[in-house]
């Protein structure tokens, strides 16, 4: 199980660590932060590209299938669930939707690319946030 540690350093930023990485998050300074890294949904948008990149990398080293190169573009909005044409029927009110684009450069044929079209939609974090999520949150004071 990994572990991420997040600590609030000044005004909205925020310093997470795992092992020996750190990186930081923030708010942009319109929203009273100082920019200092990507906000919350931006690290949530990096992590599901970042292992579409990796699961896809990874099926196409395991097929021995020739990739040269791949990159994704995520975005993430909120609409109202009317004005969903993909959404669930049972949704109500808004949602947030997530848009990816995923660039995949190699010599392909339509079986390989049917096949890659799957496995891109289900990298365990795509599959983790399409899932939903059981929270259990403990908050302990201290002094």
């Amino acid at each position: 199980m990994a572990t991420i540690t997040a600590d609030l350093k000044s005004g909205f930023a925020v310093e997470i660590r795992q092992g020996d990485h750190v990186w930081y998050a923030d708010e942009p300074t319109e929203l009273g932060g100082t920019d200092t890294g990507p906000n919350p949904y931006d690290l949530l948008l990096s992590a599901v590209a970042a292992c579409s990149c990796i699961t896809l990398s990874m099926y196409c080293q395991r097929k021995g299938w020739a990739l040269h190169s791949i990159s994704a573009k995520y975005e993430h909005d909120k609409t109202h669930v009317d004005d969903c044409e993909d959404c669930d029927d049972e949704l109500s009110g808004r949602i947030d939707r997530i848009r990816s684009e995923i660039f995949i450069e190699g010599d392909f044929d339509d079986e390989q690319r049917s096949r890659l079209i799957d496995v891109a939609q289900k990298c365990p974090v795509h599959k983790t946030v399409d899932n939903g999520v059981s929270f259990t949150t403990e908050c302990i004071f201290v002094g």
